[in-house]
């Protein structure tokens, strides 16, 4: 895929796809994933947009709750979103690496760095994830989120 495949067509399944995220280390106690830097997350001036790391950050915690949950009748979804972008990048690669501040029954906090491959921080985040309770759809058996959760 290159970058011109993103779009209305439908070329990639979700924005982990669009973006080139990818898992390094999936744990409930530590989440790792990896995004490349280049023209598919740059902003106008060439540099790494920040919704980018963004979306890189929430998703590290947001994966690392969901691995907390019974998957069969609970998923995650993240509510809030602080991060400070520390320096610019144009090209290499980012790690993002999500920690757990707090686990609790329907709230997780997770505390998240992103560096470049030398080790240099890009950027810090805080995420705060829900924890929702499936619902059972009678009318296809299945089991649907519940239509009280953001996002």
């Amino acid at each position: 895929m290159d970058d011109h495949d993103v779009g209305i067509t439908g070329t990639v399944e979700n924005i982990h796809e669009a973006l080139g995220i990818t898992s390094i280390e999936a744990g409930p106690d530590r989440m790792v994933l990896e995004m490349p830097v280049g023209p598919r997350v740059h902003q106008p001036m060439g540099l790494l947009h920040g919704g980018a790391s963004a979306v890189l950050a929430e998703s590290a915690a947001s994966i690392g709750t969901w691995l907390n949950c019974d998957p069969e009748r609970e998923y995650a979804v993240g509510v809030e979103l602080n991060i400070s972008h520390l320096r610019g990048r144009r090209d290499g690669t980012l790690r993002a690496t999500a920690v757990p501040v707090r686990k609790g029954r329907s709230l997780h906090v997770w505390s998240v760095d992103i560096a470049a491959q030398d080790g240099e921080l890009i950027a810090v985040a805080r995420c705060t994830v829900a924890i929702r309770k499936m619902n059972r759809d009678s009318s296809t058996g299945g089991a649907a989120a519940s239509s009280a959760a953001a996002g």
